[in-house]
């Protein structure tokens, strides 16, 4: 595999807290378009500023990461690749124990984030074979392939858009599993397709249409579901 060696590095360069500081500086670089702050990764991490300007410190020294002062951190090429597998990882994870072991979407998250520092290699082509190399998790999240390559995000947040808007659910986060549970018990699912009819004043709740019926989505579960046009 192209991205084979990583966990085997003599020098053991990817302990499980170098690998989520590295997931959490892909996502928040995707979002920002940019170098991201340290109290950025502080809140995303829950630790403190002075853990992330430590931790910043030695991934620099790594090769994982390259610091500005006053104005953030980027991932590396080289740091990049060590996310991206251990997003990778995390997302056939989460695929595995929803189609294979039948676990609720709303669970597969947490076991996920422990069990994705320590599967192998081998493991991970076993879990991606026996599912079909499926290209998204559970939650409608890309799954980077075995040479790394993650698909370009075309989706948008439901809460930007306007009454009249048709379009198909393309996935959430997966970070509230409280969301995810009112989501499944109304069928809301990736793939399902949205009508938009109208949405409150004042930054209110929207109303949209799937299958036939009407359900109301707050501001902030509209702002944590992504969606492409419907064709």
């Amino acid at each position: 595999m192209a991205h084979s060696g990583f966990r085997r590095d003599p020098q053991a360069l990817n302990t499980e807290a170098v690998e989520d500081y590295a997931k959490a500086l892909h996502a928040l670089a995707q979002r920002s378009n940019g170098p991201v702050t340290t109290s950025a990764l502080a809140e995303r991490l829950g630790v403190s500023a002075g853990s992330v300007t430590s931790m910043l410190k030695r991934m620099h020294e790594m090769g994982l990461a390259a610091h500005e002062s006053y104005r953030g951190a980027l991932l590396t090429e080289r740091g990049e690749r060590v996310a991206l597998e251990v997003i990778r990882h995390h997302r056939l994870l989460e695929s595995y124990l929803a189609e294979v072991l039948g676990m609720p979407w709303d669970r597969v998250h947490d076991e996920a984030e422990v069990l994705e520092h320590y599967i192998s290699e081998e493991l991970e082509q076993r879990i991606a074979e026996a599912l079909g190399d499926p290209e998204r998790d559970p939650h409608g999240d890309p799954i980077p392939n075995a040479q790394l390559d993650l698909a370009t995000d075309d989706t948008v947040s439901l809460s930007e858009l306007e009454p009249g808007a048709v379009v198909s659910f393309a996935r959430v986060s997966d970070s509230d599993p409280e969301m995810l549970r009112y989501l499944d018990e109304r069928g809301i699912r990736p793939g399902a397709e949205l009508y938009l009819t109208s949405r409150d004043p004042f930054d209110g709740p929207l109303h949209v249409i799937v299958e036939g019926s009407e359900h109301v989505l707050g501001e902030r579960l509209a702002g944590a579901i992504r969606v492409v046009t419907a064709v």
